[in-house]
């Protein structure tokens, strides 16, 4: 069983609809609304929108308002969906281990409307369906809390040990860890590796591509 990341490991989701202008546009929703409070001055100008929603989490959770937020966030997503760009080898990677008989699942702390309506997008979805697990409004189960693992280990009935996560950020490492499955690093630049290499990631990859070469030659990849 392989658990994917979705941001990162399989697409670019902020190629085109950039992540920094949705975090602007929340940070303006709430300060409309007169919250500008909420947020401390470093959060309000984070350029991650996820950083919005999490510190809004945090002080009203469960509450209507981060509902709406999450909400807000969800079409923002969407919408760079339709101008994501795919990982370099990711697609061929995911049907070719789909062939020779692994089952695929996502992780990932984006909306699962927004991972399915990607992957729809490029065939992809029915290598995963039905196992999408991203983004609910309990918050405090974003990553690095291994929720959305453990929701996927539990669906398939795999054990920790025989599972593999593809992640590209210190939160999916650490979710990985708590959920005692073993953890692949992607990153697709210097400074993404050494983040990941100094959490202590021992298997860090700059390119999908080895993986795909492994598969073909009928090499296992663990």
């Amino acid at each position: 069983m392989v658990l994917w990341d979705f941001d990162g490991p399989i697409c670019r989701l902020f190629a085109g609809h950039k992540a920094e202008r949705v975090a602007a546009d929340l940070v303006e929703w709430l300060e409309l609304r007169g919250l500008r409070g909420l947020l401390t001055e470093s959060e309000r100008e984070t350029l991650d929108p996820q950083v919005v929603l999490r510190a809004v989490g945090r002080r009203h959770p469960g509450s209507d308002l981060v509902t709406e937020l999450e909400e807000l966030l969800t079409r923002e997503e969407l919408r760079a969906a339709a101008s994501a760009l795919p990982t370099a080898y990711a697609d061929p990677l995911i049907r070719t281990w789909t062939a020779v008989g692994a089952r695929l699942a996502v992780a990932t702390d984006n909306s699962p409307r927004v991972a399915r309506s990607y992957l729809e997008t490029r065939g992809l979805a029915e290598c995963f369906s039905p196992h999408l697990y991203g983004r609910t409004r309990q918050l405090d189960h974003l990553k690095p809390h291994p929720h959305c693992l453990h929701r996927a280990l539990k669906a398939m009935g795999t054990a920790p040990a025989a599972a593999l996560m593809i992640g590209d950020s210190v939160s999916d490492l650490a979710a990985a860890r708590e959920a005692a499955v073993p953890f692949l690093g992607y990153a697709r630049d210097e400074g993404k590796e050494k983040q990941l290499r100094t959490a202590g990631a021992e298997h860090v990859i700059r390119s999908l591509e080895p993986l795909l070469r492994m598969l073909r030659s009928g090499r296992p990849v663990r």
